[in-house]
Order: structure tokens, then sequence, then C-alpha cells
């Protein structure tokens, strides 16, 4: 790895530190990063083959690596754009399918300038979804069914959440956020 994906990472790990586990937006993360089983993969291209291939190369490293409990796609190169990062995002689920991976692997979606749809763009729900680059994050299934069956009310993270950030604001939200690039 080199230095400039270092900082890349350490960024993406200071979104984690700070918000997904500090305010329990994940509840499952802070375990993860503990143990060291979440894998980092940067990417600086802007070519959208490529940016899929790295997807699947990823889907591969789960398969043969069951140390890694989840990897980060850190797209560092692409998709500055909120639409443009959806459209990738539809073709990405969409190759998931076509490669068979449904059912085994899941995505979830991070941007800078994430909004929930018919949201308004201040509303700092937004920031559930917001990190310092879009990224996606690719989950086993097989976690995912474990989570649901051990932790209570899983269905109600995402209310919660986002009564979370409303109840901080919008401007403790845009600061956290800031934080990360320091």
């Amino acid at each position: 790895m080199n230095l400039q994906d270092q900082h890349w990472i350490e960024t993406t790990q200071a979104w984690l530190k700070t918000i997904i586990i500090e305010y329990s937006i994940c509840p499952f993360a802070k375990r993860e990063m503990q143990r060291g089983s979440i894998f980092y993969a940067v990417s600086h291209e802007r070519k959208l083959k490529t940016c899929l291939q790295l997807l699947l190369q990823e889907c591969e490293r789960l398969n043969t690596d069951a140390n890694i409990e989840t990897s980060l796609l850190i797209y560092a190169g692409a998709f500055n754009l909120f639409d443009d990062y959806l459209d990738f995002l539809a073709m990405a689920e969409d190759l998931l399918i076509d490669e068979g991976y449904e059912g085994i692997y899941q995505l979830a979606s991070f941007h800078p300038d994430y909004n929930f749809n018919e949201s308004d763009g201040e509303d700092p729900a937004n920031y559930t979804n917001r990190s310092p680059y879009p990224m996606l994050h690719l989950l086993r299934e097989t976690s995912i069914d474990n989570a649901v069956n051990t932790y209570p009310d899983t269905d109600k993270i995402p209310e919660r959440n986002m009564t979370v950030t409303r109840q901080l604001g919008l401007a403790k939200m845009q600061g956290l956020l800031a934080a990360c690039y320091s």
C-alpha cells in the first residue's frame, strides 16, 4: 500500500470511529474494527469497468479470506457527483446478481453528498450515509443474518439513526465529517 492510499484509509477509519461507531450508526462496526476484520480497498480509477472489477475482486477476497468480515471499497478517483454514484451503485448491484453473489453479499452505499430519496439536502439524517469519499460497503449476508438474529430490533436501527443525527443537528454532523479529513 502506498502513502496516498494510507491517507484515504486513515480518513475512512476516522469517519468510522467518530461518526459510525461513536454514535452507533452501525452497532456492529466497533467489534469488526477492534478485531481488524475490515478490509479497505482504494481505487483511483475513473473507468466504470475497472471500478466494477474492484467490486468483483473484493467478492473473491471475501470468498477466500475468512478473517475479513467486510470490505470498504473507496473510490478515490470516481463518482464525485452523487447522481453518477447512484448509477454506479445500480450497476454494482446488478453485477452482484449477474455474477451469482445475490444472497451471498450485500452492498451498503456511502457518499459525501448522500441524500435519501425525497429528503431535504440539509437534513442531518443524510449523514447516516455520508462518508468522506464515495464508497461501497460489501457485507456478508450470513453476517447480516446473524446480526438480525442476535441484535434486538435491527429493523429500528435506521429510524434510531435518523433521530440521533437530527438531534445532533446539521452543524454538528458537518463538523464531525469535516474533522475526519484532518
